[in-house]
């Protein structure tokens, strides 16, 4: 396999450390021409669709990929905005709020923002960091449960992008952050700022992206972590377990996947004439087309026409400074001894002094 070609070394560069920040992805418009080469993208990844690939290719490439980009397009035009993509945008800002963030506290980084599938890609923004002259990688897939269709599929884009790399930079990654305090904080006071606006509800319904049943019997950790955050969130908001509910979202296919369905649950929130109902989707970092038009539009909708009062959907953390905060104190133990050890200005003179004496051009 022929390896990409090095960017140009300078020894008057710093050596930098870089974070990428790694999201599911996003077509590049809501048409159907767009969202196509996109789900083709996402579908054919192993990590997302277990079944024999012959198999699999047929139905995707025979029927799915010619009738599923038309519908899911015109979901994708409902919550496009004037700049695109709501994932894209939360996600640049987020990347562009960290940097800034880290660096008034001293914290010299690069942060680049990446998508697993579509625009931009993993293995490119590792290039624009290694161009930058970060020689250390922290990636971040921004999935706060591991599961091996998100988390782990992000590691494979990773690993393939490095595979490609003649000099690879030292690379870590965050594997997943359900438990973190910090994130289970800015959590809680996200919801708390809701009910001191709206007031507070009479049952919160936390909705996780779903995966199937059978991802579980065969020890991936997803459930056991979307469980867990939202037990510790419920705790940190004083709730019983009689005022919540942990739901799965996002089934497709006719295979069994997590329960309690999300929207089987919605539904029977509804006939119950459940006065005020609380949404909020832990799993998710960043409002997209499953928050914005699944949960906040369809579950609305499911949730009225079952005869419930109000719905009340409670946004992504997006670009929140109490999340970029949160976030930068998830990273801290991860980035342990990059940091200490960056290298400053005397020592980047000294090193391209040493050199220059050596008869090095740059």
């Amino acid at each position: 396999m022929p390896y990409l070609t090095e960017p140009e070394f300078r020894h008057d560069q710093p050596r930098r450390l870089g974070i990428l920040l790694i999201n599911l992805g996003t077509p590049a418009a809501p048409t159907a021409a767009a969202v196509r080469p996109y789900l083709k993208q996402f579908l054919s990844d192993p990590r997302v669709v277990e079944i024999p690939r012959l198999a699999w290719w047929f139905i995707l490439n025979g029927i799915i990929l010619n009738t599923r980009p038309k519908q899911s397009a015109a979901k994708y035009a409902s919550i496009w905005t004037r700049d695109g993509s709501p994932l894209a945008i939360y996600t640049r800002q987020q990347a562009k709020l960290l940097q800034g963030y880290m660096g008034d506290a001293g914290q010299q980084v690069v942060v680049e923002w990446a998508m697993r599938y579509g625009q931009p890609s993993v293995a490119d923004k590792l290039m624009a960091l290694k161009a930058a002259g970060c020689d250390r990688v922290l990636a971040v897939p921004l999935y706060p449960q591991y599961a091996a269709s998100s988390s782990g599929s992000a590691m494979d884009a990773l690993a393939d992008a490095i595979k490609a790399l003649r000099n690879p930079p030292e690379l870590r990654i965050v594997k997943q952050f359900h438990d973190s305090p910090a994130y289970i904080d800015t959590l809680a006071r996200r919801v708390q700022s809701h009910w001191a606006q709206q007031g507070r509800g009479d049952h919160l319904v936390m909705s996780f992206h779903g995966i199937p049943r059978f991802s579980l019997d065969k020890g991936d950790p997803y459930h056991c972590q979307c469980h867990k955050t939202g037990r510790l969130l419920a705790e940190r908001l004083g709730l019983n377990k009689d005022q919540y509910t942990v739901a799965f979202q996002s089934r497709f296919g006719r295979t069994e996947w997590l329960k309690p369905y999300t929207s089987e649950v919605l539904q029977q929130l509804g006939t119950r004439k459940t006065g005020k109902l609380d949404v909020i989707c832990p799993g998710f970092v960043a409002d997209c087309l499953e928050t914005l038009e699944e949960i906040a539009m369809e579950g609305k909708e499911t949730f009225l026409t079952a005869g419930g009062g109000q719905y009340r959907y409670i946004p992504a953390l997006n670009a929140e400074p109490d999340w970029i905060i949160a976030l930068a104190r998830i990273l801290a133990p991860h980035l342990g001894g990059w940091l200490e050890h960056q290298e400053d200005q005397q020592a980047t003179t000294a090193r391209l002094s040493l050199a220059r004496a050596l008869g090095a051009k740059h």
